[in-house]
């Protein structure tokens, strides 16, 4: 079932409005259409079963980010996340960019990274030419543990030995055998730590060394994901400036995130404002991405920008988003959790490779959306008038008079609480 993700004035509806509209749009079912009308989004005897010591659950907005065409198919996306402007902006990007053709994606296999550490060698090296010569053996030895992997088409597929430390003293010296595992739709932690876990009385009777660490690895540089967009100068006009002086402001502002760390920092964490949300609406470990997203950024030797942003022969804007993506679509959260599921019904992906890459476009979308409003009126002005509602309401605002306040402290430019309470007052009288 084909569906469109552009819907035109769906923020000018009620919430029961939008509910209604998705639910008859996306044709959920009973079970999921009733937990999408239900206020309470994790009962606390699920969330009770999830984690230790539980005594309630926290909740996050749960939007919807429009307009996107990602490889010619529409995707409407699920972001759990309270910051304001995050959803309107991605959304907005997307609207351009489907304008311009959409997103086009690419990854690679999904190649998750086991690690066993070794020390104590009497001879490391020749404790790695071991292990080398029992290549075969390993691998099979890693799939044996995991027989239901390798059944979906999965399973361990090579395997690699490092030396760390080589100059420093015995004690420090290790070997870092790293095993590649292909783990289909999952996120591979229990996996790959299992098959891990599994080699070590071999690898040490092989290295008559010590094995200390046996674990999954979350910086998946063989598990990537990428994004891409071109889009022509006049879709990025806005008041006051030309298609070219935003689309130059965007690469002035890459190259100096590109260049700095300062900078990059920052310009990374806007990315992640995308990516993150995503990540948590589909139940999925947003600490485990944002870590391996960091250190691909700093693969250079230098913390660096996670985009790339360039002007091409024709005078296009043309941007590049490629991160390592260690997530799933089974196991873990994200079969569990209620509004995770509905959050898949909505997005209709069919691999964890497609979340990926739907990710990473939700992530370019997002930087560009910071870029352009960063080079033309700054930052503030969209992102606070939608937070003077929030300013509003810890006031005290409460029904109509959250919109009121909200306008009367963006029209005086004093989005505070102490003004909106100011006001508050006013109105009271």
């Amino acid at each position: 079932m084909e569906i469109s993700s552009r819907v035109p004035g769906f923020y000018k509806m009620t919430v029961e409005e939008r509910k209604k509209y998705i639910i008859d749009l996306c044709q959920l079912e009973d079970e999921d259409a009733a937990q999408l009308m239900n206020e309470v989004s994790l009962p606390i005897e699920t969330a009770d079963k999830m984690i230790e010591n539980v005594i309630g659950t926290f909740s996050l907005p749960f939007g919807l980010g429009l307009n996107f065409m990602i490889d010619e198919k529409e995707y409407m996306i699920p972001m759990a996340v309270e910051e304001p402007s995050i959803v309107a902006s991605a959304s907005y990007i997307a609207k351009i960019v489907r304008e311009a053709g959409g997103f086009k994606t690419e990854a690679t296999e999904r190649i998750m990274i086991g690690q066993i550490q070794v020390v104590g060698c009497p001879d490391f090296q020749e404790a790695k030419e071991a292990i080398l010569r029992e290549k075969e053996m390993l691998i099979q030895a890693a799939n044996d543990a995991y027989p239901s992997l390798v059944a979906r088409g999965g399973g361990a597929g090579d395997l690699e030995v490092r030396l760390l430390n080589e100059e420093a003293s015995k004690f420090n010296q290790m070997l870092v055998i790293h095993l590649y595992v292909n783990t289909c739709d999952a996120m591979g932690a229990n996996i790959i730590n299992t098959m891990a876990e599994s080699l070590a009385p071999v690898v040490e009777h092989l290295t008559d060394g010590k094995v200390y660490l046996r674990i999954l690895s979350n910086y998946a540089d063989r598990c990537l994901a990428k994004a891409t967009c071109t889009i022509p100068p006049y879709l990025l006009e806005s008041d006051g400036f030309s298609g070219e002086e935003v689309r130059d402001g965007v690469v002035h502002a890459y190259e100096f995130a590109a260049s700095d760390p300062y900078r990059a920092v920052t310009h990374n964490k806007g990315i992640m404002n995308g990516i993150d949300p995503v990540i948590i609406a589909t139940g999925n470990d947003w600490r485990a991405v944002e870590a391996g997203a960091h250190a691909y950024a700093a693969r250079d030797g230098q913390y660096s920008s996670m985009t790339t942003w360039s002007v091409d022969g024709k005078g296009n804007l043309v941007g590049e988003l490629e991160l390592p993506m260690s997530l799933g679509i089974v196991g873990g959260a994200s079969r569990v959790h209620p509004m995770a599921k509905v959050a898949y019904k909505l997005l209709r992906v069919e691999s964890a490779r497609e979340l990926a890459q739907v990710i990473v476009s939700v992530g370019l979308a997002q930087n560009l959306g910071a870029l352009k409003a960063l080079v033309t009126d700054g930052i503030q002005k969209g992102h606070m008038a939608l937070h003077s509602r929030s300013v509003a309401m810890a006031a005290g605002a409460t029904g109509e008079l959250i919109d009121i306040i909200a306008e009367k402290l963006v029209e005086a430019k004093e989005i505070r609480v102490g003004y909106a309470k100011k006001l508050m007052e006013e109105y009271a009288k």
